[in-house]
């Protein structure tokens, strides 16, 4: 179509499912400082004043059960829960977490005559688009940027009457494939008792327009805040999270497909991780280098083996100035794609992951530290050379 619009959501860090998964990439943070070869599956459950652990470790002996209690309470702490049903000190705990399972542990180890092998079976697919300078599609990049300025002006103290917990959804218009403008914006946010909704209105409305260009903000009656009225009871206490539930928010707000793996919680041999970084790590550089305006990139994986069953490369209907199998093994090429060629190639295996539990896993900046390593573009002068561009 000429014409359409498109949506996508995001969810703060106070979100239940986003308290879980900050939990989940705490731990596995906590075993990747400890040991860089430690194995974490970790999910995590929060509810009214409770929080549950579960899943499978395999790390230093000298990691207690005190401290991942600690580096858990740490995580809500620092979302700023100390609310009467959810309170980072006064919550209850409980970790079952144990030794991972020896036929997994044997499949994804390294041998005498084998490489270390896929943590799992799946596909995993990364994506990238021209329509924002972070290659991300604008409807999500612009949902984690409103919610992002809400965040920092609660933790700053410039709006105390904001709490947690907050959701937003935007809706853009695009013609000839490119978006326009914003023809809808909700925003959802817990806030503290006594706050009137035109006074929080006005103040979600100056991060809505300090984010979004300038001429975008949607018509008067399509701006929606808090529509269902009052929310003081959020988080938690309003609703159970859980590790893994927010993947389209994670990734691309659906404007791509996914593969239906979770990234939290894992440390970085499980392919639904490690795979969907370097398949957003290559689309983005294929971007980059100018030699598609959208790309899509689809890897598959068996358990235990470590080479990928298949790499697909759709440059969605581009002119094609490229020829998409010849480009799929340029990619090859440069990247070994096996589970270890992964982690290597981008550093993966560092404590950088509780960062990632929200506003989304992509389109993010580098750091020093190895952080958002997938996010790099230095394959673009390669690939650059390679295709004449």
């Amino acid at each position: 179509m000429s014409e359409y619009v498109f949506t996508s959501e995001s969810v703060s860090e106070g979100h239940p499912d986003k308290v879980a998964d900050r939990i989940s990439d705490a731990v596995v943070d906590l075993y990747l400082a400890a040991d860089p070869e430690a194995r974490v599956a970790c999910e995590t459950m929060v509810t009214t004043n409770r929080i549950i652990l579960a899943g499978e470790v395999r790390g230093p002996e000298s990691i207690s059960a005190a401290d991942i209690e600690d580096v858990a309470r740490n995580a809500v702490r620092e979302i700023g829960y100390e609310q009467e049903g959810f309170h980072w000190k006064n919550a209850s705990f409980e970790n079952y977490l144990h030794e991972q399972s020896a036929d997994i542990a044997m499949g994804v180890d390294a041998g005498d005559n084998k490489d270390e092998g896929a943590g799992d079976q799946g596909i995993m697919f990364g994506y990238a688009c021209d329509e924002t300078e972070s290659l991300m599609p604008a409807p999500i990049a612009y949902s984690h940027q409103i919610l992002k300025s809400l965040a920092s002006a609660r933790h700053s103290g410039e709006a105390p009457e904001l709490e947690p917990d907050s959701k937003s959804q935007v809706t853009l218009r695009y013609v000839d494939g490119r978006p326009v403008g914003a023809t809808s914006v909700v925003v959802s946010t817990q806030h503290k008792e006594g706050v009137s909704q035109a006074d929080l209105r006005e103040l979600v409305r100056s991060h809505v327009e300090k984010v979004l260009p300038e001429g975008w903000m949607c018509p008067e009656g399509e701006f929606y805040v808090n529509p269902t009225g009052q929310f003081i009871i959020g988080g938690p206490d309003g609703d159970a999270g859980l590790t893994g539930r927010k993947i389209i928010v994670d990734t691309y707000g659906g404007a791509a497909p996914h593969g239906g793996g979770a990234f939290s919680g894992k440390d970085p041999t499980k392919v639904d991780r490690s795979a969907a970084y370097a398949a957003r790590y290559l689309a983005k550089n294929v971007v980059a280098a100018g030699l598609a305006n959208n790309c899509t990139i689809q890897l598959a994986y068996a358990i235990g083996v470590s080479k990928p069953l298949a790499v697909y490369v759709d440059l969605w209907g581009d002119q094609p100035r490229v020829d998409p199998q010849h480009l799929s093994n340029v990619l090859q090429q440069m990247v070994n794609l096996s589970p270890r060629g992964i982690r290597e190639h981008l550093g993966l295996n560092k404590p950088v992951y509780k960062r990632t539990s929200s506003y989304g896993h992509f389109g993010r900046t580098p750091t020093d530290d190895g952080g958002f390593s997938w996010e790099k573009t230095d394959l673009v002068d390669a690939l650059k050379s390679e295709f004449g561009v």
